[in-house]
């Protein structure tokens, strides 16, 4: 798919792709202006927000609206060039199950060469990881406070030698039954698999549905002599427990050090979260591009959020490097819509009321911006919930759009980084280094402390796109060696979420 050539200074308005008959405000267009854009000029027949969509010629009813080179809906009544577009005048055209057909895509990234070199911390098990970190996880929600209790004991007491000592609670594990309880399993000992966690405390209660050996075996071949694990209720003193087994964690990781590895082993993940009419064109356009180069130097990139493909999913379908590869994909697809209708909602309720105020306004356009963040690389590998993931090429990952699920179960199965885009902004954070890049410069600088990366620089003017992508793909390796920390580390923002589907009792 094509994207945006950067402009050299900052246009009122572009078309994304040759075949768009819209065109997005990137300022607040008044009714009467007359702009420039796509070769034409045209007179805005309404006051429109930026980020948001005007018409470049006359639409009929029904007509098709095209945006990124593809239908993002049609109309709904009559509009002349220049009309605001969105939900007043645009509907989505996604309705229940698709028939696909596998038309693989010869379009792939060139191969990028020698591979550059990050600074890695080296697991018994061959992955390496970009923290080296004790993780204390818990069975059930019921310890959630002596976990953190255990945590903040242990920081205080000091250990320059590992970068820190943090507890991720959760309100699950007690009275879960069959695929809700899967769940909640599947994704801590994910967590206990992670590279970034140098050692982990696995703390539980005793009596909950989340049963430590179960917990434990779901876990697989994890290296023994650097987990820790009891029930509260068998010692006497819990917290005094805890903290001599995270003390005998810490030691075990006293020689860890970093290496020098290539970039091929390293594996993030791409979500966006508060997206608004600009990420597709800026910050997830730029953050395909990474995904780019670190696969074509063999490294791993993880793409969720299954709902936000829908509209998109053929194209993702058609860069499947093989025919098990789509058919896994098009029953996770097709698994996931079947998933809405058991539970009585719409396949396409979405956009969220943010992302609306943004501009976007059907499901396919945020689709089409969404999948922006999987570049072009070849897709690899699709994963279900909880399943482990490797380098090279882009994986799916089966998992809703809500940010805190989706990167959590992207570091479930194996990101040691996460690459984070927003055009409305959040504090949310994760257990791994979160790197939050903005899909305009307002937010950036309102937000310093919740950005990273201003990827509006783009719509600016003052980088181009080669330019923003190769100062990321740096970014990305320094905060991967350790030479510096993202605004969720300084500050303190980490937390998971576990996806609940089930009873409970």
């Amino acid at each position: 798919m094509s994207t945006m050539v950067s402009p050299v200074t900052r246009p009122d308005a572009v078309r994304i792709h040759a075949a768009d008959n819209v065109a997005v405000a990137i300022r607040a267009l008044s009714a009467g202006e007359e702009v420039d854009v796509a070769d034409a000029r045209v007179r805005v027949r309404d006051d429109i927000p930026a980020g948001h969509k005007f018409a470049l010629r006359a639409l009929a009813d029904g007509e098709p609206v095209v945006k990124y080179g593809f239908p993002i809906g049609a109309m709904t009544q009559p509009a002349a060039a220049g009309t605001w577009l969105h939900s007043h005048n645009l509907r989505t055209r996604l309705e229940g199950m698709h028939e696909y057909v596998y038309s693989p895509s010869g379009e792939r990234p060139r191969a990028a060469g020698v591979a550059p070199t990050f600074e890695g911390y080296r697991r018994a098990d061959g992955r390496v990881g970009t923290r080296n970190e004790v993780w204390i996880l818990n069975t059930v929600g019921c310890v959630n406070f002596v976990a953190d209790g255990i945590a903040k004991s242990a920081m205080a007491r000091g250990a320059p030698h590992i970068d820190g000592v943090y507890a991720f609670g959760h309100p699950f594990g007690c009275s879960q039954l069959g695929d809700d309880l899967a769940h909640t399993q599947a994704v801590l000992a994910g967590l206990m698999r992670n590279p970034n966690a140098g050692g982990v405390l696995v703390l539980g209660l005793g009596c909950e549905n989340n049963q430590m050996d179960a917990l434990l075996a779901r876990a697989g071949d994890v290296d023994r002599s650097r987990i820790r694990f009891f029930n509260s209720q068998d010692v006497m003193d819990e917290r005094a427990s805890g903290l001599v087994m995270v003390e005998e964690l810490i030691a075990r990781m006293a020689d860890d050090r970093r290496e020098t590895v290539s970039a091929s082993e390293l594996v993030i993940g791409h979500k966006c979260g508060g997206s608004d009419g600009f990420s597709g064109i800026s910050a997830n356009a730029v953050v395909g591009r990474v995904a780019d180069k670190l696969t074509s130097y063999g490294g791993g990139v993880l793409l969720t959020e299954v709902p936000e493909m829908f509209g998109a999913e053929q194209l993702l379908m058609n860069r499947a490097t093989s025919e098990p590869v789509y058919q896994q994909l098009v029953s996770m697809i097709n698994d996931f819509k079947a998933y809405f209708t058991r539970h009585g909602q719409s396949i396409h309720e979405n956009p969220s009321p943010g992302n609306k105020a943004g501009g976007l306004t059907t499901l396919e356009e945020k689709s089409l911006g969404a999948i922006q963040k999987g570049g072009q690389a070849p897709v690899t590998r699709v994963l279900r919930y909880g399943e482990p993931a490797a380098p090279g090429g882009l994986t799916l990952l089966e998992g809703p759009g809500n940010d805190g699920v989706s990167c959590t179960a992207m570091i479930a199965s194996g990101a040691t980084v996460l690459l984070f885009t927003t055009g409305r902004g959040t504090p949310l954070g994760f257990p791994v280094p979160t790197i939050k890049i903005s899909s305009n410069s307002e937010i950036a600088a309102k937000k310093p402390h919740w950005i990273d990366f201003n990827a509006g620089a783009l719509l600016d003017g003052t980088r181009s796109m080669d330019e923003m992508a190769d100062d990321l793909f740096a970014y990305v390796l320094d905060i991967a060696s350790g030479r510096q920390q993202t605004n969720n580390e300084t500050h303190g923002y980490r937390e998971i979420a576990i996806w609940k589907d089930g009873v409970t009792l």
